[in-house]
């Protein structure tokens, strides 16, 4: 079963490139897409669903918004993550399907850019992560399968970057962003692309200004994260780098994972 992560950019901007990639032989069997930037009632279901996909979202109007696609139906879905009730924006969706010998739990997450560093921002930045953590903890101590996939901006080490010194001032390369997804993999997580690969110029964001894709200035903030349960059924991870170079991409790139579970008949 391949599951993928994928900073879409805006599904309706991009539905010509997703469905493209979904039509694929090599689709994944799970997509976990962020910023939707789309409302749940616009969201173009009725395209995917048409290529075998079941949806659910978790939509905003203009910006953030995320999403799972799957070819598995849903046992359960869990929209929001927990522990502030004041918190409006849609960043975390959670879905719940039945494999051999039990269930999977898939998350899409799309966590908080904070910039720029000294504001609120920031602040909810690493506020939401804690959150993360906490609901993390809770999750893997039904010792199920899990994986934690989105668009983290964070980057995690210096070879993460083309050049980590335009990025020391940023939210997403600080001591404490950095911290917060440590602590994560601390909790006993596998970080799939650096699982297989220990190489430089391995990223999944190019910006669009500055000519950052022909220069191959990117970074790596999109990953997929397994607790043990489901890091023993860990098989392979890869970048699919070649969608950055369509007509009207995203930014980012999907990330995919591929693990050894099969849906019952």
């Amino acid at each position: 079963m391949r599951v993928a992560t994928w900073n879409i950019n805006g599904v309706k901007a991009r539905l010509d490139n997703l469905l493209h990639w979904l039509e694929e032989a090599s689709a994944p069997e799970i997509v976990c897409l962020q910023e939707i930037k789309s409302v749940d009632e616009q969201f173009p279901r009725l395209e995917i669903e048409a290529l075998g996909y079941h949806v659910e979202t978790h939509g905003q109007k203009g910006f953030n918004g995320v999403a799972i696609l799957s070819k598995l139906r849903f046992d359960e879905v869990n929209r929001g993550l927990p522990g502030d009730e004041a918190d409006e924006q849609s960043r975390f969706i959670e879905g719940v399907f039945s494999v051999d010998g039990g269930v999977v739990r898939v998350v899409s997450a799309y966590m908080p850019n904070g910039n720029p560093i000294g504001t609120e921002k920031f602040t909810y930045k690493l506020a939401w992560m804690e959150r993360l953590q906490a609901w993390t903890e809770a999750r893997m101590a039904l010792e199920e399968p899990l994986v934690l996939a989105g668009d983290y901006n964070i980057i995690p080490h210096p070879v993460d970057a083309r050049d980590i010194s335009d990025w020391l001032g940023d939210a997403l390369y600080q001591p404490q962003s950095r911290a917060a997804l440590r602590r994560l993999e601390a909790l006993g997580m596998t970080e799939c692309v650096r699982a297989v690969t220990d190489a430089a110029e391995t990223y999944t964001f190019w910006d669009y200004q500055g000519g950052s894709w022909q220069k191959n200035n990117g970074i790596r903030i999109d990953h997929i994260l397994l607790s043990p349960e489901a890091a023993n059924r860990f098989a392979s991870a890869a970048i699919d780098k070649r969608v950055r170079a369509w007509e009207k991409p995203s930014d980012h790139v999907p990330v995919i994972a591929e693990l050894d579970f099969h849906a019952p008949h």
